[in-house]
């Protein structure tokens, strides 16, 4: 009866409180022209009690205790404003607020991060606020965030921390742009992102802005995607310190500190954070063992000029998982539930349940061998196992901006940056012993792993076999001849060691009130090293290099180069020129730019025919361009229509250019075209209280280059550089958000899309080792085939609830549909051969998410307690798949493009994440 006394009394604590309440509103508007300023926000100072600007700048705080306080509005770009507001019980008070430009910041922010606005840029885009990282990302993989936007698809993959990925609008983050304060920071070689890299960035991020399509970056580098601008602010106006501490799933642990100087004699200010981060991994053995940080800093030099100075990094480790699995693998009962799914193979593949990581393996603690990495030997991280798969890097990235006004109608930016890179990850090398499912290695005559799935390592066969005496040993189908001291496997680190140097330079320049410009040059030079080196011997003394043609058959140690060793250098140069013309009613850009690129491969391992000197190639230059524009028509003050429209000629990625393995240059590489048309509309209504955004897109990609390994007519290996794969992306896609009262609001996203591969492909090539072959015939038979890796039908809900001052609730709800798996273009060679690849099933996912301010502080810090909860229902779905697996399909039904022939990653189980912010 006590406890149900006390209960009451807590419950009704609230309602009691809340009678003692008032409110404020007010309207949040630019001081020159009087528009709104659409999600500016307006907060209580000292707290976290606020509200952002809705469609028409009005904004309203409710159940504020009486009293006198300091009431902040902000917008990126403007500068902040204050006023004392005295909240009376029962009664509503209005402020508004007409923000002044920061003239230096704000276009610098415009120009830097070429950010579309609400209802003028015509495009389609997303806003993510700091807000919602803080309530939604619960320190998950920056991409994370944005798996509630339209066409937008980001899974963690194997589990690894920073090994997520991102698709939007059915092309990989190859072909989106990712940049951090306006500066690309994809694969100058690839186009790849790492994550891994930028694991603190999140906590040092402002907000992050997803233009889907082509953007309105005026930037010479192309993005068909997209483009993801990802905006740090070293500008806090307020000193003041933070500190964060999370704990969750599988023992992870992370403390986040920062603190910022405030305006100092209005002209300097600065800011740091600092990051650490391990846990066990929500996946077997994928560990994590992380630093981050973040300096920023900001010198006003006059009323004119500004210079800004970023240095960020994460330094880390981490366990991976790599592999996918047969269904079976991780779900014997999952599988069963697939009408397709021969389960004929669950006796190949046995059941290891969700959290199985093929890239581990236990060893005996008693083998003390050391381990190279980061040129210096080390214990290894545990010695109960060892990790095929490791990633360790550090890719540092400084910017130095500038930003100078010369007259009201001319303004530059320019930003320097320097982006190194150290570091690499690991996998076998040479023969290891591998045993099946029941741990059978195989008779001692013939140790190959013939039985069931999933395979594991036996690191303590191979420390014995390397440790033993000299003889001959059966691995892999092989027998092996040693000598003593010699490993036959070992553990080896595939290295990248980089630099890149950049500079990106706008002159703005205002020729009318209606009518602006902004010209531009993009310029980049990039070294990269890749070699392989080894990393562990497992028990023995050295290793015996094959592909060195300069010393070969050298004995070599930890940390020595093995394989291949090569450096390749990117030279990039470009320049643009766009314009904007704007009135009351219409606004419209215009873009074009071009950029060129040339490529050098160096290989230390391989001599030039016929000399002694190191094997040099180099590629032609290669130009590219693109021209692109849009209008955006405001029918009345709440609905707008848009449009835009470009075409891009891509220059050939490294990859597609230069094979640095075997060291062949492609001697006509073809531009990739894409063509893309865009129409959408905006409204709100409903008093402001439903705000929409629907849109529609068309978009074809024309001759996309890819690479295969193919035979002569002799035998001789050769690689065959395909251009002609045509594709066509087109869908819908639709944002809403409704609050209907002050408790609750809604959050909608969905799209429908339709990707495919338009033409079948008929390449003639040449072996070019010996272009005096005659031409031959390869032919991929991919003629309507979806395009896969990314579901092409997305919805997302989320219902947020405000029940009291300061708590906050959110309930996520995802779902995802015709998702087919990816697969490799260039395997349909075969004309029978014409099944879509597999349809991965419908899936669901639901995440709840939850903050409370504490009504209290003490000696003036203030705390915040926080919790999230990722896939609360704990459901089993499959998020990422490839169709006809090479390595884990079943062969029993001779079926094709069906379940059981596909390897997959299951969704990461139900995990937590829960922690308390102190902050002053």
């Amino acid at each position: 009866m006590k406890k149900l006394l006390i209960l009451a009394l807590v419950l009704m604590l609230p309602l009691a409180v809340f009678a003692q309440r008032g409110t404020i509103t007010g309207k949040v508007t630019d001081a020159n022209t009087g528009d709104a300023l659409v999600g500016a926000n307006v907060v209580i100072k000292g707290t976290t009690i606020g509200s952002a600007a809705g469609i028409d700048g009005t904004y309203k705080i409710t159940k504020v205790p009486a009293g006198t306080y300091t009431l902040r509005a902000s917008f990126i770009g403007y500068k902040m404003a204050e006023k004392q507001v005295q909240v009376t019980s029962g009664q509503t008070v209005e402020v508004n607020f007409a923000l002044g430009e920061d003239v230096i910041y704000g276009q610098a922010i415009s120009i830097i991060a070429d950010r579309a606005k609400e209802r003028e840029t015509p495009v389609a885009f997303t806003d993510i606020r700091k807000v919602d990282m803080v309530q939604r990302l619960g320190s998950q993989d920056i991409p994370m965030i944005l798996n509630t936007t339209p066409s937008v698809y980001a899974t963690q993959q194997g589990g690894g921390a920073g090994d997520a990925r991102i698709n939007v609008r059915g092309f990989s983050q190859r072909n989106v742009a990712i940049m951090i304060n306006g500066v690309p920071v994809n694969d100058m070689e690839n186009g790849w992102v790492y994550w891994s890299n930028w694991d603190g960035v999140a906590d040092a991020t402002s907000s992050i802005q997803i233009q889907r399509g082509l953007s309105a970056v005026n930037l010479a580098t192309p993005s068909i995607g997209g483009t993801m601008n990802i905006i740090t602010d070293p500008t806090s106006m307020e000193k003041g310190i933070t500190l964060r501490q999370e704990v969750g799933t599988a023992g992870f642990l992370k403390t986040t500190f920062t603190a910022n100087s405030g305006l100092i004699a209005d002209k300097f200010a600065f800011n740091g954070l600092i990051v650490r981060k391990t846990g066990d991994g929500f996946i077997d053995k994928t560990w994590t063992d992380a630093w981050a940080y973040y300096f920023g800093a900001t010198w006003n030099v006059n009323a004119n000029n500004r210079l800004e100075l970023y240095a960020l990094g994460a330094p880390q480790r981490h366990g991976q998982n790599l592999y996918k699995q047969n269904i079976a693998v991780y779900s014997h009962d999952f599988a069963k539930n697939l009408s397709d799914y021969d389960q004929a193979a669950f006796e190949k593949f046995q059941e290891r349940g969700r959290t199985f990581n093929q890239n581990w393996a236990p060893v005996s603690p008693s083998y003390k061998g050391q381990q190279n990495w980061n040129e210096a030997n080390h214990d290894r991280y545990d010695p109960n196992f060892i990790n095929e798969r490791e990633n360790f890097f550090h890719k540092p990235q400084v910017n130095l901006n500038w930003f100078s006004k010369f007259n009201d109608k001319m303004t530059l930016y320019t930003v320097l940056y320097y982006s190194g890179g150290h570091g690499g990850g690991t996998g076998t090398y040479g023969k290891v012993y591998t045993k099946d499912a029941n741990g059978e290695l195989g008779d001692d005559d013939y140790k190959f792993y013939y039985g069931p799935s999933p395979w594991v390592r036996d690191w303590d066969a191979t420390i014995a076999m390397n440790s033993g005496p000299a003889g001959d040993y059966y691995v892999d189908k092989s027998k092996l001849t040693k000598e003593d001291g010699q490993s036959l496997g070992i553990l080896r680190n595939s290295r990248n060691n980089q630099w890149t140097i950049g500079a990106i330079s706008k002159l703005n320049y205002k020729f009318s009130d209606n009518l602006k410009s902004v010209f531009g040059v993009d310029w980049r030079t990039a070294e990269i090293e890749h070699y392989r080196e080894v990393r562990d011997l497992l028990g023995g003394e050295f290793y015996i290099k094959t592909r060195d043609e300069f010393n070969p058959n050298a004995k070599v140690g930890l940390g020595d180069k093995i394989a291949y060793n090569f450096t390749n250098t990117v030279d990039w140069f470009g320049f643009f020129g766009q314009a904007e013309y704007s009135t009351a009613r219409v606004t419209a850009y215009g873009t074009a730019g071009y950029s060129t690129i040339k490529y050098t491969h160096t290989n230390h391992f391989k001599k030039e025919e016929g000399t002694e000197n190191e094997l040099y190639l180099k590629s032609d230059v290669i130009g590219g361009y693109q021209v692109k524009g849009g209008a955006s028509y405001r029918i009345t003050s709440a609905m707008n229509v848009y449009g835009n429209m470009g075409y891009v000629s891509k220059v050939p990625i490294f990859d597609q250019v230069i094979d640095d393995y075997t060291s062949t240059v492609a001697t006509d590489p073809k531009n990739e075209k894409f063509v893309s048309v865009e129409g959408g509309l905006n409204w709100v209504g409903l008093g402001n209280k439903l705000s929409t955004k629907m849109n529609f897109y068309y978009t074809t990609w024309k001759d996309r280059s890819v690479t295969r390994g193919v035979r002569d007519q002799d035998g001789n290996e050769a690689i065959l550089f395909i251009s002609g794969l045509n594709a066509l992306h087109q869908g819908v896609e639709f944002e809403a958000a409704y609050k209907p009262m002050e408790l609750f609001r809604l959050d909608m996203a969905a799209s429908i899309g339709n990707w495919k591969y338009l033409d079948d492909v008929d390449v003639l090539y040449k072996d070019y080792s010996n272009p005096d072959n005659p031409d031959k015939r390869y032919q991929l038979y991919i003629k309507d085939l979806k395009v896969g890796d990314a579901p092409q039908t997305q919805f997302a809900l989320a219902g947020s609830v405000y029940p009291m001052p300061g708590l906050t609730g959110q309930l996520v709800f995802r779902y995802y549909q015709n998702h087919f798996a990816n697969f490799d273009p260039t395997s349909r060679t075969d004309a029978d051969d014409d099944g879509q690849s597999w349809e991965i099933p419908s899936a669901y996912v639901m995440d709840f998410h939850a903050a409370y301010d504490l009504p209290f502080s003490l000696s003036g810090i203030k705390f915040q307690l926080f919790a999230h909860v990722f896939n609360i229902l704990d459901q089993e779905y499959i998020q990422d798949a490839v169709d006809n697996s090479s390595y884990n399909a079943w062969g029993g039904d001779d079926d094709k493009h069906d379940s059981d022939s596909a390897e997959v990653f299951f969704g990461l189980p139900r995990t937590f994440n829960v922690g308390l912010q102190l902050y002053y």
